[in-house]
């Protein structure tokens, strides 16, 4: 195969899903889609089609492939490292008050929808049940990172950890993977309509999310912001998934699993982390910047990516 032959198989993998957040993109511009649309699909996602994916996805799996703790602790390790690495950066180069904004969009990746997208479209079956157990760990450290580095730079915020270890374990998607396991682990079985229906609701997932993802991007706030928004973005899309990725290569992984975490790596700049800056008083037009920035780079920056582990034969 050329690495013309090469690129265009690797365009193939990822420029659907980011053909769907275009669209989306598109049809808001021209009004088909507009904020009540956008709040009431992201919900519908996000507590239901979305867990139901990831519980029909864990049950399939062999958890004997799709569950593995070295990957596991390695993600963690990279995560906590990349949030360190930017902290200390911002501390040095982003203005006190735009610090914590700038660190939540440079290391909290739109794993969930973004990242297992690309990783079904990737890996299939295998993409998004190994995702769907990563995505456990990471909705919880970026919650409780996040919210470590917002207070911080934040005057008069405090952190309610009481009410952070009640959302993460009230989250769906949390509770999707530990009802899935004991299903996967014990071979149950679901009678074959349960399935059925479970498919054809789960399969609203992917192309509803990247819809709403793409309508929520604004190139006018783009415009109006910003050295930092874009210092932010090109950590995210370029210096960590560069980093993290070299280092998993050296700690040994290869194959799908290098790939699964190149592609969490390199996600766009995850949707909540605007809900968590407004919410604590942020940067909030900053926040959007960065996401709409990512989301935009992530078609050109992941597509590269995946090439390159590809023509080396890395993944």
């Amino acid at each position: 195969m050329t690495l013309i032959d090469l690129f265009l198989q690797t365009m193939e993998t990822t420029l659907p899903v980011f053909a769907m957040v275009f669209i989306g993109l598109g049809l808001r511009r021209i009004g088909w889609i507009d904020n009540a649309f956008v709040n009431t699909a992201s919900a519908l996602v996000f507590k239901a089609t979305l867990p139901t994916l990831v519980f029909l996805s864990i049950i399939r799996a062999d958890l004997d492939t799709a569950f593995n703790p070295g990957l596991l602790v390695f993600y963690l390790g990279a995560t906590l490292g990349s949030f360190v690495i930017t902290w200390l950066w911002a501390r040095w180069r982003v203005v006190r008050e735009d610090r914590g904004v700038y660190v939540q969009g440079a290391f909290r990746g739109n794993c969930g929808i973004v990242g297992l997208a690309l990783a079904a479209n990737l890996y299939g079956d295998f993409g998004l049940s190994a995702g769907g157990i990563l995505l456990g760990l990471v909705i919880i450290s970026y919650n409780i990172l996040s919210v470590i580095v917002l207070v911080a730079y934040q005057p008069g915020q405090t952190t309610d950890w009481t009410k952070i270890f009640h959302d993460i374990i009230r989250n769906p998607l949390i509770l999707a993977v530990f009802v899935a396991i004991p299903f996967a682990a014990l071979d149950i079985s679901l009678p074959g309509w349960v399935m059925t229906s479970g498919d054809y609701f789960a399969s609203l997932t992917l192309p509803l999310a990247l819809l709403c993802i793409g309508a929520t991007v604004s190139l006018s706030a783009i415009r109006s912001d910003s050295k930092t928004a874009l210092g932010s973005s090109l950590f995210k899309m370029v210096i960590l998934p560069a980093l993290c990725t070299a280092a998993a290569w050296l700690a040994g992984f290869r194959g799908s699993e290098l790939g699964l975490m190149f592609l969490f790596f390199a996600s766009p700049t995850a949707a909540a982390s605007f809900v968590m800056v407004k919410a604590l008083g942020g940067n909030d037009r900053l926040a959007a910047n960065i996401i709409a920035l990512t989301t935009l780079l992530a078609s050109i920056t992941v597509t590269l990516g995946v090439f390159v582990l590809r023509s080396t034969g890395l993944i």
